[in-house]
């Protein structure tokens, strides 16, 4: 590939010319020895052509003619190059050493007066007439420490609410041979992705270094976001507060992201566990109802114990319905909100022990009051089922085993882990994250879902489902 260092800063006619030819040898070179660099409908263009050459310099020149000064230049060179190239090309070699001769040939400047760069958009095309634009405004910049600290999508929605400018450039770092398929996921929500070596500080020290020139290979940066727990990203946070960037060092201290801003030397705090959304009155109802189909079908009983219904919908919702009920109708019980919904429930009091049952108002189906010798014992019909958890293996068999009845009393091929995780709860008297935690197992209830070779695992819009992938469970 021809170096492109060697490009002099466009000062005048010639000088235009020349740097459009060299651009152009660029792409050639490119396309012959680095193609997977090129955007994909750019790859199979016959750059070599006098057309496709003469197409290529045309706009360039148009672009690089027109700008005012030397930092507009620089701005319309590094826009052109963005239509053609992937974004991977900006980390190479030889567009870093690019950058640092222009950088060299124009007044160092701080980062809240030097060029504006900003991507193309994707549906711009060398092809369509050259347009010449002022410079947008800055950026924000993610560099993100992937094996010290996890974001998910609502972490970087909040991030993205603190910063001035959008976060248009995000960069992961790690040993992704480590972390299964983490590297795919990071992919798929648009992060740049570095690989380092195993080691320890090996992601950190990659990271002080790419983000210490972070000013050389973005020149339009105006905020940093410096996503590590480590304590040794306090030094890459002071040296990018002395090139006049804001600084956000973003840290997880316990179920809480903090966020300290370099220029207000303020903290901003995101809990990982929110609490949930409170419902619409018609959602509450339909999921009240959800609850007690469910357990009809599971029981074969028509009348479902009051209580029953209370703690599933709190297993499967993460709130207790008192709370909801207190919420919508202020000062009445629950026994009370059932009761001013006769369209929808039908009460029943038998004596204790027996106590409050309850069903569904069907137009079609005729109601008849529970018979208490029918109803199931209070002890549950499943505590019979109760057994000791003694290691991974026995856990895996017994959610399988879980799954394979839900999914026989429901009908469906999927059924929600917030089912299998109350059942199982039901079933052995304490929750599955308890269980987890006594066998030494740091994995979420999710996560080590996943990790079981009988069960299948997926995700439809915010829920995720589970199914029997071996059929042979008994």
């Amino acid at each position: 590939m021809s170096d492109p260092s060697s490009v002099p800063l466009a000062t005048d006619t010639v000088t235009i010319d020349q740097i459009c030819d060299r651009v152009y040898q660029i792409v050639l070179d490119i396309q012959q020895q680095h193609p997977e660099l090129l955007k994909q409908k750019y790859r199979t263009t016959p750059w070599h052509t006098s057309h496709n050459q003469s197409v290529l310099i045309t706009k360039l020149k148009a672009r690089l003619t027109q700008a005012e000064d030397k930092e507009a230049k620089l701005i319309n060179l590094r826009r052109f190059l963005e239509i053609l190239l992937l974004p991977s090309y900006f980390t190479q070699p030889s567009f870093a050493e690019l950058t640092q001769t222009l950088q060299s040939l124009i007044p160092q400047t701080s980062p809240s007066s030097s060029p504006e760069l900003v991507s193309s958009d994707s549906s711009e095309s060398v092809s369509s007439p050259a347009s010449v634009t002022n410079p947008s405004p800055g950026i924000a910049i993610l560099l993100l420490d992937a094996e010290n600290l996890k974001l998910d999508i609502k972490t970087e929605k909040f991030l993205g609410k603190l910063c001035t400018y959008p976060i248009q450039i995000k960069v992961a770092f790690a040993n992704w041979r480590s972390l299964g398929k983490k590297d795919a996921e990071f992919h798929s929500r648009g992060y740049e992705l570095i690989h380092v070596p195993p080691g320890k500080d090996s992601a950190d020290m990659k990271m002080a270094t790419v983000g210490a020139s972070i000013f050389i290979h973005y020149p339009n940066a105006r905020e940093i976001l410096v996503c590590s727990s480590d304590g040794g990203m306090t030094h890459l946070y002071n040296t990018l507060q002395t090139h006049g960037f804001t600084v956000y060092l973003v840290r997880k201290q316990g179920d809480t992201i903090t966020v300290l801003n370099s220029d207000t030397n303020q903290t901003k705090r995101h809990s990982l566990n929110p609490p949930p959304e409170i419902p619409g009155l018609e959602e509450f109802i339909n999921q009240i109802k959800a609850i007690i189909r469910l357990e009809q079908t599971r029981t074969g009983n028509l009348w479902v114990k009051l209580s029953q219904v209370s703690t599933l919908f709190c297993s499967h919702h993460q709130t207790r319905i008192s709370h909801l009920v207190s919420f919508y109708c202020p000062g009445k019980t629950v026994q009370d909100f059932f009761r001013d919904y006769p369209k929808e429930f039908v009460l029943h009091d038998l004596p204790e022990p027996s106590g409050l049952y309850v069903t569904l108002f069907e137009m079609n189906t005729s109601v008849i009051a529970p018979n208490p010798s029918a109803l199931p014992e209070s002890t549950d019909l499943d505590s019979s089922l109760h057994t000791t958890i003694e290691s991974k293996v026995e856990l895996e068999q017994e959610l399988a085993r879980i799954v394979k009845r839900l999914m026989a009393a429901s009908g469906q091929t999927y059924v929600p882990i917030s089912n299998v995780g109350s059942e199982f709860c039901k079933q052995h008297k304490q929750g599955i994250t308890q269980v987890l935690k006594g066998l030494n197992i740091s994995a979420k209830f999710v996560t080590f879902l996943k990790s079981c070779h009988s069960l299948n695992l997926k995700k439809t819009g915010k829920e995720h489902k589970v199914t029997i992938c071996n059929l042979t469970v008994k």
